[in-house]
């Protein structure tokens, strides 16, 4: 009869609970996203054309790879373009990477815009050549076209303007753009060593990595503005198992393909790693849940009633979001024999891991390692890094950026998110407390697929809004 008392007693507590939960929700008011682009023809125009001129210029790297004499290239195409950036900005040009220094009334705070000039390769069959810049179906095609050529163009041209009518900014501004991001290369660590030399220490580094992304999250329609404001760290790892080889038509038991299936599958349906929800994470639900139908509505603005769920279901509803909450492994290469009837002596699984702030590269590796060993299975780390400290979502530079953005994009919503891939934003975080990763520019879901894929792509009517963008940003560093 008590254990029934007790029962009874905590199902009322649960409803009492959800029905505050329910209450809290009503009071909340709805909102939409309202904002869609809507810019001047004639500048439209004009920006396409330029990023079409850039996207003509290959400009893929290579790991490891003497490629300034590429750059180069690239750097007499932006000459022609922006002539006054040229004429009036000291220009910096590290082994292919550059940076540009504007002198403002103030050295106080220093504003650094960056995004990358290299691209990955294409392959495949693309709709419009990889390189051909083409502008058609209100899209300007090309690798590079959204990654990230196009804020490339975007603050070039917005200092362009800013020069042509005269303007000094109020801080210093620092263009900065690196040859090796996609690779991870030395370029941008380059680039910051020359302004620790120099003694600056930015204010805001504000890169690419996040955008104006269309539903972010599923059920949440329109477009909204995520701002990333830390990197999970990343690590590179082989894992390996051997045997005596041997013929296949007398297979030995727990051959080393065995033994890696065995630890994969035991990783992929046994998590390793622990999920908790960060505050910006946390933050960003409470930013989209006035913007949700009702029942997601219920569930982002109540996390403390829902947030054990959320976490159990989030990476079963969406990979992006489940990222957030966890470190992730992606096991991406295999190796064996050479011929299928010899038994390898050597066979190797590799995977890419991302770590998240609550359990970072340390310890992560280290569990990942224990559970391959059960396996009888080796790990080597190729190459790793940490996570990055976080911006301060609560701080003066982050909301600046927030108000520039409902300045610039009237009617769409900014929220801080992970970043749950590399940018080279994070060599900054040496010298800058506050860098964000946000690139101006709309995101739908042909956009994302085209990043790294075919038919890159981005809409021309979203580049005047994203040379404003960093316009208004220049002018609200005061």
């Amino acid at each position: 009869m008590i254990a029934l008392w007790i029962l009874l007693g905590c199902l009322g507590l649960l409803l009492l609970a959800l029905l505050a939960a329910v209450a809290h929700t009503l009071l909340i008011p709805g909102k939409k996203s309202t904002y869609v682009p809507n810019p001047d023809p004639a500048r439209t125009e004009a920006y396409a054309a330029k990023l079409s001129r850039m996207i003509r210029c290959e400009t893929v790297s290579v790991p490891g790879v003497d490629q300034r004499e590429k750059f180069l290239a690239f750097h007499r195409v932006l000459e022609e373009l922006f002539p006054l950036v040229h004429q009036r900005l000291e220009k910096t040009e590290i082994d292919g990477s550059l940076l540009y220094h504007w002198k403002g009334l103030s050295d106080e705070k220093p504003l650094v815009l960056m995004s990358h000039q290299d691209v990955v390769p294409a392959e495949g069959e693309w709709l419009h050549g990889p390189f051909s810049g083409d502008i058609a179906e209100g899209k300007v095609w090309g690798r590079g076209a959204s990654d990230t050529k196009c804020s490339v163009m975007a603050f070039f041209q917005a200092v362009e303007e800013l020069l042509a009518a005269g303007y000094t900014p109020p801080n210093d501004v620092w263009l900065s753009s690196s040859c090796t991001e996609e690779w991870g290369g030395d370029g941008c660590p380059k680039l910051v060593a020359e302004l620790k030399r120099r003694g600056v220490r930015p204010w805001l580094v504000c890169d690419e990595g996040g955008g104006i992304i269309t539903e972010p999250v599923g059920g949440i329609h329109g477009n909204f503005a995520m701002v990333g404001v830390f990197e999970k760290g990343k690590a590179d790892v082989r894992f390996s198992a051997s045997s005596t080889g041997g013929h296949a038509s007398a297979p030995q038991a727990h051959s080393p393909i065995a033994r890696l299936a065995a630890f994969v599958h035991d990783v992929e349906t046994h998590p390793v790693f622990r999920r908790r929800m960060p505050p910006e994470v946390a933050a960003m639900f409470r930013t989209l849940a006035p913007y949700a139908s009702f029942p997601l509505k219920l569930v982002f603005s109540n996390l403390w009633l829902f947030k054990p769920v959320l976490l159990r279901v989030l990476p079963a509803i969406s990979a992006q979001a489940g990222a957030m909450i966890r470190t992730t492994i992606a096991f991406t290469m295999a190796s064996g024999s050479d011929a299928c009837n010899v038994m390898p002596q050597r066979a190797t699984v590799s995977a890419n891991m991302r770590f998240i702030p609550h359990q970072g590269m340390a310890e992560s590796l280290a569990l990942i390692r224990e559970r391959a060993a059960k396996h009888g299975v080796d790990m080597e780390v190729l190459s790793a890094s940490d996570y990055t400290a976080a911006t301060d979502i609560d701080g003066e530079p982050f909301r600046r950026v927030q108000r520039v953005i409902a300045e610039t994009f009237p009617g769409c919503a900014g929220s801080p998110y992970v970043m749950t891939g590399a940018t080279d934003a994070r060599f900054y975080q040496e010298i800058c407390d506050s860098v964000v990763r946000f690139a101006p520019v709309v995101y739908g879901p042909e956009q994302m697929k085209g990043m790294h894929g075919l038919n890159e792509n981005i809409e021309t009517n979203c580049l005047p809004g994203a040379v404003d963008f960093y316009k208004n940003l220049i002018a609200a560093v005061v």
